[in-house]
């Protein structure tokens, strides 16, 4: 057995129709603004690093780029400990910034 459709848009007039005949005003139909949500940028950025590596390629230490002769002192040092020798290398990493 099939039910009948409401048709909602009809029932809103017949009830705006029945409010006006008792004389009260119609309720004014609202609409909801959406909000929208501004998209927070990220700004991705390199930045060049002194990095300590071993021979296996393990990084042991990371220096700032304008720190380079601490970075040669370090490896100097532990390769003078008896371990397998160390150099310096560039390294380059990514630095993300949020933009509001």
């Amino acid at each position: 057995m099939a039910r009948k459709v409401v048709n909602r848009k009809e029932l809103r007039a017949q009830a705006d129709a029945a409010e006006v005949a008792e004389g009260a005003e119609p309720a004014p139909k609202k609409k909801a603004k959406r909000k929208s949500r501004a998209k927070k940028t990220t700004e991705v950025r390199m930045k060049l690093f002194w990095g300590v590596f071993n021979q296996s390629m393990k990084r042991i230490a990371l220096y700032e780029y304008d720190q380079k002769e601490e970075a040669e002192k370090k490896a100097q040092d532990l390769s003078k400990s008896g371990k397998p020798p160390h150099f310096v290398q560039k390294v380059k990493e990514t630095i993300e910034e949020v933009i509001e």
